[in-house]
Order: structure tokens, then sequence, then C-alpha cells
């Protein structure tokens, strides 16, 4: 071998990094041996360097299941519906600690804009359509989790929802703990001031105290207690602990296609119910009118933290809808081969 085909062996062997593991296991001894003769005949080429990186790259996405030609129908419907569920816990990072400011801020005064006033409104439906389709969405799924468990399916699957139970169990205890805490408390009483029940507000604004702008002013942030501190900087790495973990477990756990359809008829239900959402949501930001003044600071006040909020709550409506449908494309298309056998 000569000092110049090895080198081109080498340089081929570093192009093929660019494709997943699985592409590179089943195809990568052709393809380097295509490559190294394409380098032999022409050891230099721009062009021919951006084409397998893109390629290699196309690939990569083709594995998470949102781009690309679709694989094998049961693997894209778990991909697509860990994808619901990541878009999902990142929208509802940011737009429960939202909609829990304007619920603190409802509780302390009417907003004297309809802008405001409609955007508290339709986001606390839409919080409730949520909680909803939450419930629906869990029950099948536990029930599959406790089939797998007691037939010893797949014990790192089972591990995977131990894990996300478990942190969904702190993050409950956690926000039961400094809900006492809540703004809201002693509001000034008005004719609509309990539209949203004290008790609910009160645990979806603990839940999401982490997901606030008083990282950036270390001087306010010293006023709270040492105890809610603590608890502000461990909730928003435990809601990504819980969301990573139920994500990965629905790519491991085995779902018949009738309730792969079915969860993934009720992601698509919660993209839409995301899309009225963040409808409302922006309705609120694009409010130029004058916003009151409410006890103890204007929580009508849009702020930095939730201008990124909106763009992070449209970049995962899209991922949620996007994943949802290429999903119910993949679980219609195995129902119709499992038919024709």
């Amino acid at each position: 071998m000569t000092l110049a085909h090895a080198s081109n062996e080498q340089r081929a062997r570093r192009l093929l990094r660019w494709y997943p593991r699985a592409w590179r296991d089943r195809y990568g001894d052709e393809f380097c041996a295509l490559l190294e003769s394409e380098l032999d005949e022409q050891r230099t080429s721009v062009r021919r360097s951006l084409d397998v990186a893109w390629s290699g790259v196309v690939a990569r996405a083709s594995t998470t299941g949102l781009v690309g030609l679709p694989g094998d129908p049961a693997r894209q419907s778990r991909a697509s519906l860990a994808w619901v569920v990541g878009g999902l816990a990142a929208f509802l990072s940011f737009g429960l600690a939202m909609w829990s400011q304007l619920v603190v801020g409802w509780q302390w005064t009417s907003p004297r804009t309809p802008g405001t006033t409609w955007a508290t409104v339709v986001m606390s439906i839409a919080v409730g359509a949520f909680v909803c389709l939450a419930l629906a969405a869990v029950v099948p799924l536990a029930a599959s989790v406790l089939t797998g468990l007691r037939r010893g399916r797949d014990d790192e699957a089972t591990t995977l929802a131990s894990v996300a139970t478990a942190s969904v169990a702190v993050l409950v205890a956690g926000a039961r703990a400094f809900e006492n805490g809540w703004p809201g408390t002693g509001g000034h009483h008005w004719a609509h001031q309990g539209m949203v029940p004290g008790g609910v507000a009160a645990f979806v604004w603990a839940s999401t105290l982490g997901v606030t702008s008083y990282w950036a002013h270390p001087g306010a942030l010293g006023a709270f207690p040492s105890a809610e501190v603590a608890w502000m900087a461990v909730s928003p790495p435990m809601m990504a602990v819980a969301a990573v973990a139920a994500a990965t477990t629905l790519r491991r756990l085995e779902l018949s296609s009738r309730v792969a359809r079915f969860e993934l008829r009720v992601g698509l239900a919660a993209s839409g119910v995301m899309a009225v959402f963040l409808g409302a949501a922006s309705l609120w930001l694009l409010d130029h009118e004058q916003r009151p003044r409410a006890i103890p600071t204007n929580l009508f006040h849009v702020g930095v933290i939730d201008v990124v909020g909106i763009s992070v709550m449209g970049l995962a409506t899209l991922l949620a809808w996007r994943a949802a449908c290429r999903g119910l494309a993949a679980a219609r298309r195995s129902g119709r081969a499992a038919r024709a056998a």
C-alpha cells in the first residue's frame, strides 16, 4: 500500500464520520472503497466534501424521524411520539410560566385592555385542554408499560419510565412545598377574580418558578429565601430529565398499532391546542395599550423572558405538529400493510 493510498483511506474514513453509526455499520466499507477510488483520481474536491457532509447530515436527521424518507412504520411512530413529548415539554415550560404570570396579575386587578383579557381567558381554557389530553394519553401508555413490565419485554424501557415517573413525583412534591408562597394571595377582590382556582394557579406557579428572568438579576434573586432559590435551580433540570426520560421510553416501548395511532392523534390535538395558546400569548405580547400597575409589581408587563418563551413555543408547536403528522402517516401505512398481509 502506497503512502498516497493510505492517506486517501484515512480521508475517506474521516468523511464517513458525517454519517450515523447504523449507516456506517451497514454501508461504510462500500462507501469508503468508492471514496478512495475517487480520491485516487482527484485528491482535492471541495464539492465532493460538501456533498458527503450534506448527505451525512441528512442521514443523521433521518434517524430522528422528523425529516427524510420514513423507515420502519413502528419505529417511525415511536420516534414521532418522542418528538411530540419533547416539543410539548419545551412548550409548557415557558407557556405555563407565562400563564402563571398573567394569572397572578389577574388575581390582583382586572386587565383594562382587551388583548390581555382575552389572552388570559383563552390561555386558561387551553391549560384545561392540556390537562384533559394528558389524562387521555397517560392511561393507555401506563397500561403498555405495566404490560411490558409483567412480560419482561424491555428492562431499559421500564427503567426509563421509572426515572420519568420519579422526576415528575419530585416536581409535584416540590411544587406542593413551595406553592404557599404564591404571590396571588391577598389580591383585591373583583368580579372575575376567581376564574382560575387559587390552588391550581399556585401549584403551576411553583412548578415553573425556575423559568424566570431573575437569573439575570443576582441582586434581586438574593432577596428570595435560600430554599426557594434552590428549588428554582433544581426544577428546570428536573423537568428536562422527566421529558428526556419520557421521550426515550416512547422510543423503546412496544406499542400496538391501535395505541400508537391513538397517542399520535392526541399529540396532533395537543399541537392544535399549542397553536391556540401561542396565538393568545402573542395577542398579549402585541397588546401595546397601557398596562395596569398590579400589586406589588406590573405583572402584565412583557419581559425578555416572555419574548424568548414565545420563540421557543413557536418552534415547539411546529415540531410537535410535524412529528404527529409523520407518525400518523406511518401508523396508517403500517395498518394497511397488516391488513394486506
